[in-house]
């Protein structure tokens, strides 16, 4: 078994292949990088059998999304390299990239996954949304980062360089045990995209695992290249997805308790959005609870099986809530947070 495959996901990314990919080969070593197609119906395919006949190019036979989409490609390489790192496209690496978070994952086999610093390909001072120096939860569920709550996002002044332990690792740059990702059966594919990563992190944490930032490894982002951050679209996924995930996932007592109150916290992020006069997102805000009951009867049947000797108590979950802190009391920098050493 080989050690590590740097996995890559393109849907009509042609673009960002020809900008991006030349600093991953440059800085990837030894180590197989891998391109999974989802279908494109650009020219990424030729294009990397042309300008990089020895980068492995799996075909997938549909767009299923980014959870479908990776599910699919990795299991042809299943049982092949005992770590994967899932990354975006529109990624540019740095020189030591790898070798720290290997390192890592190396030491301790109860660490199932990690991410590098991921800070913004277009300014390079400050972090990027998807991820920044680490991810976390609050008590409701609600997903935020050392360096990013909401929309806020800080300058990087090194303030949060310290290895860490963290909720959940960012899809952007996701290195994660080949065995966990198999044995969790992947993302789940119903979310299509956004979230499936801290559903994956969640259900690996309940099954004993931890996650990592390792900040020594530096990567830039550009994001958005999918869906911006301020497509409707994403709204909806966003607040569907998160709803899915606390329903399949939360732990406590009183459930219902936990998803209405979400849904009171979802309906004043709608309130917000029909303040704005963005009456699309508000209506996907809407779509999002809808489908969300829905799904239950299928909800119901993967809670089932999460649950099983489900760890009860796990790290790296705020005890207050991050939206009341945020918009309440305006606390929108990670370190006001002032959360437990012990997270």
């Amino acid at each position: 078994m080989k050690k590590l495959a740097v996995v890559i996901l393109n849907w009509n990314g042609e673009e960002h292949l020809a900008h991006y990919l030349p600093s991953v080969k440059k800085y990837s070593g030894q180590y197989d990088i891998i391109v999974i197609d989802n279908d494109s119906t650009d020219n990424s395919v030729s294009f990397l059998n042309e300008h990089y006949p020895n980068v492995r190019v799996i075909v997938n036979n549909q767009n299923g999304g980014f959870a479908k989409g990776y599910n699919d490609g990795l299991k042809h390489i299943e049982n092949q390299y005992q770590y994967y790192v899932l990354l975006n496209s529109d990624v540019e690496v740095t020189d030591n990239w790898i070798t720290p978070i290997v390192d890592l994952l190396d030491s301790n086999e109860k660490i199932a996954g990690a991410q590098p610093k991921i800070l913004a390909d277009k300014k390079r001072d400050h972090f990027e949304h998807a991820g920044a120096s680490g991810g976390f939860i609050d008590h409701n569920g609600y997903p935020f980062c050392r360096g990013r709550i909401f929309s806020e996002v800080e300058e990087d002044q090194g303030q949060y360089d310290s290895r860490e332990e963290i909720f959940w690792a960012t899809g952007a740059c996701m290195f994660i045990r080949s065995d966990v990702f198999h044995q969790l059966g992947g993302f789940d594919e119903s979310y299509f995209a956004h979230m499936e990563e801290i559903d994956l992190c969640w259900r690996a944490k309940l099954k004993g695992y931890s996650f990592y930032c390792e900040p020594s490894s530096v990567v830039y982002h550009l994001g958005g290249g999918t869906l911006s951050y301020m497509s409707p679209r994403k709204v909806y996924l966003n607040f569907r997805n998160s709803l899915f995930t606390v329903y399949k996932n939360y732990t406590g007592s009183f459930l219902f308790f936990k998803i209405f109150y979400r849904f009171i916290l979802d309906y004043i992020a709608l309130a917000m959005f029909v303040l704005k006069l963005d009456f699309k997102s508000g209506r996907e805000v809407i779509r999002a609870q809808v489908h969300f009951f829905k799904a239950k009867p299928e909800l119901k049947e993967k809670r089932r099986e999460i649950q099983k000797d489900a760890q009860k108590n796990i790290s790296c979950v705020y005890k207050k809530s991050i939206v009341w802190q945020a918009f309440l009391f305006g606390n929108k920098k990670f370190s006001s947070l002032k959360m437990p050493a012990n997270r």
